[in-house]
């Protein structure tokens, strides 16, 4: 597997920019302005680090990912011998599992990818390109986090990104081998998940806060990034001012570009998905906008030519998307790469929305300058998500002709078709093995009524009133359990594969969503938990209407936006 042994738990990851050709950005703040006067706020993450601590260099993993899905799809033929090349890793290293994504009426199913861009100079290309010597063969750090949602009818796609500097509660995660990474006490930079036991831990972690199930992950190195760009023939990119991204002191990306418009390929392509100093006010974030106009003009690019039509090219492009790449076992062939591809070139590039998990600066102890979620707003946008509604605001499309397609009809491979739990789904709880009589059901009842955060008193009594609920459904063997829990919403889980039918009956009887049927290992055998919101009546208090159009601290930007241009920081210009 490609990943190293964690550090200490709680440490701090690092930030900042290396400069081509190896040298290193050896200090986290903001640098000092090369002209005009005052200075700028910090970057988010951006405090003093010790001398030879890791300098993080920045790319995009989403637009690498798309390009080996274009890549694959314009050449599958000529791509067959790679299939035993390509390198594989577990999808998911956390204890919870969840249910999958609810499909639509049409029994379609949404597909969420996890885009990952891995720091690792684990070989001489890596660290030719990524400088910092002081971290050849260290660990590795998940510096780029971008999920993207497909829509179940394929209408439309959402990218929403997540800083590197996000503090988060790591879950537990198990390697294949059996090695145990047990699950954080405080918060833990997001970043530091790959060192957990691989991006199947960066998967769990984005599964636990955001409760959107992963069907699949791409991690992506350095050196593919020359290639991709080189291969593409370049991409249109746009600054408000002429900008060079050096401080006094030699550190910065390098990028050097006149006002306007330039196309960029190979490292100067690098160096554009790297630069923070330079963009915006020098944080993290400004890097991550850059990111997001980079892959919008990627995208429109791939529709207006058709640059990787050459055999030769297509070779020479596969193979070393092949050499830089990382993907979970559900995508370890290359005809599933090109199914998937097939599935990502539906959506027209007016219908591609970036955006930024809505965020705040942590206002915690030693946390100064790193950002948790923005409570309501992340969560309207992990929401959006999770029901598949589309972040630009203009809803989901309609099947060609109006006719319902099969069950799971545009559902790519490792996508489940159906999910459990899910009420007047055709075909609910599509699992291994089908749900038994409701009066076979043995469920145990938890009372988890206070909440995760522990503010509320648990309701007395709880477990027995909803046992006897489920009794009444026809669940005659729910009993309620004296151990308890502390959960915010209500959910299911189950154990094993041969209980996830019977699960997700329970939550269809209760009238539970789809994403309220988990597996987990710390049950074993079915067993509800009643959250906080379920503290009185007959069923949980129901959510407010979702939002249909994501909010503006997420800094939504369409992939049609030929105009994006970036915002220079002062002090950056020649």
């Amino acid at each position: 597997m490609r990943h190293s042994s964690v550090r200490g738990e709680g440490a701090t990851a690092q930030a900042g920019e290396e400069i081509s050709g190896g040298g290193a950005d050896a200090s986290g703040t903001v640098p000092p302005q090369r002209g005009g006067s005052g200075a700028t706020r910090r970057a988010a993450g951006d405090r003093p680090r010790r001398q030879g601590r890791r300098r993080v260099l920045r790319w995009t993993a989403s637009v690498l990912s798309l390009l080996i899905l274009g890549t694959a799809a314009a050449g599958y033929l000529y791509y067959q011998h790679l299939n035993g090349s390509i390198h594989t890793d577990a999808l998911n290293l956390g204890e919870t599992k969840l249910g999958g994504s609810k499909p639509n009426a049409f029994g379609q199913t949404p597909l969420n990818v996890l885009l990952i861009g891995s720091d690792a100079r684990d070989d001489a290309a890596n660290q030719a390109l990524g400088g910092a010597t002081d971290t050849f063969d260290g660990p590795p750090l998940a510096d780029v986090q971008m999920l993207l949602h497909l829509s179940a009818d394929r209408s439309n796609m959402s990218v929403v990104s997540m800083p590197r500097d996000t503090m988060l509660m790591m879950p537990k995660c198990t390697e294949p081998g059996g090695k145990v990474h047990p699950a954080s006490k405080g918060l833990v930079q997001t970043n530091e998940s790959l060192q957990r036991g691989g991006p199947g831990c960066t998967v769990a972690a984005w599964q636990e806060l955001t409760k959107i199930p992963i069907d699949h992950f791409m991690m992506i190195d350095f050196k593919g990034v020359v290639s991709m760009a080189d291969a593409i023939g370049g991409v249109p990119v746009c600054v408000e001012e002429n900008v060079h991204s050096r401080t006094r002191d030699g550190k910065g990306s390098g990028l050097k570009l006149s006002k306007g418009t330039s196309v960029i390929q190979g490292e100067q392509a690098l160096q554009w998905l790297r630069t923070r100093y330079g963009f915006e006010d020098g944080t993290d974030i400004g890097r991550t906008h850059a990111q997001h106009q980079y892959m919008t003009s990627m995208a429109r690019e791939f529709r207006k030519n058709a640059k990787l039509t050459n055999p030769v090219k297509l070779n020479s492009l596969a193979q070393a998307a092949i050499d830089a790449m990382v993907v979970d076992t559900g995508l370890n062939k290359i005809d599933k790469l090109y199914d998937l591809s097939m599935e990502l070139k539906k959506v027209p590039p007016g219908r591609i929305t970036m955006t930024t998990m809505p965020w705040v600066y942590s206002t915690k102890p030693g946390l100064d300058g790193r950002v948790e979620p923005m409570a309501n707003e992340a969560e309207a946008v992990f929401r959006m998500v999770r029901e598949d509604i589309a972040l630009d605001g203009k809803g989901n499309g309609t099947p060609a002709g109006g006719a319902s397609p099969s069950p799971g009809a545009s559902a790519a491979p490792g996508t489940p078709s159906t999910a459990p739990g899910t009420p007047g789904t055709p075909g609910a709880a599509a699992t291994t093995a089908p749900a038994v009589a409701p009066a076979k059901v043995v469920v145990s009842v938890r009372n988890a009524t206070s909440g995760k955060d522990g503010a509320e008193t648990r309701v007395k009594n709880r477990a027995n009133e909803v046992a006897a609920l489920l009794t009444g459904k026809g669940f005659s063997k729910a009993t309620a359990d004296t151990r308890t829990g502390a959960e915010d919403t209500t959910v299911v889980r189950y154990a094993t594969d041969a209980q996830a039918a019977d699960a997700g009956a329970v939550a269809t009887a209760l009238g539970l969503p789809a994403t309220a049927v988990q597996k987990s290992e710390e049950v074993t055998g079915v067993t509800l938990y009643i959250g906080k919101d379920w503290r009185t009546g007959n069923a949980p208090t129901p959510p407010p209407p979702a939002p249909t159009v994501a909010p503006t601290s997420a800094h939504a930007l369409n992939g049609d936006n030929e105009g994006a241009c970036m915002p220079i920081q002062p002090g950056f210009t020649w």
